[in-house]
């Protein structure tokens, strides 16, 4: 498991980690993508306690 998190560490640290990162804290400020985001998280939660 440990091998996961190391892999995990690198990509983060390489450039193309920190445009995935970049990108992703970009859609996350979105309104338009956070409420897209809770609905999702929503829905599986109904799922889940049904």
């Amino acid at each position: 498991m440990a091998g996961v998190f190391q892999k995990v560490k690198e990509f983060a640290r390489s450039p193309q980690g920190r445009r995935t990162i970049e990108q992703v804290r970009r859609t996350a400020s979105d309104p338009r993508r956070r409420a897209q985001a809770q609905r999702l998280v929503g829905k599986l939660r109904a799922r889940r306690s049904a």
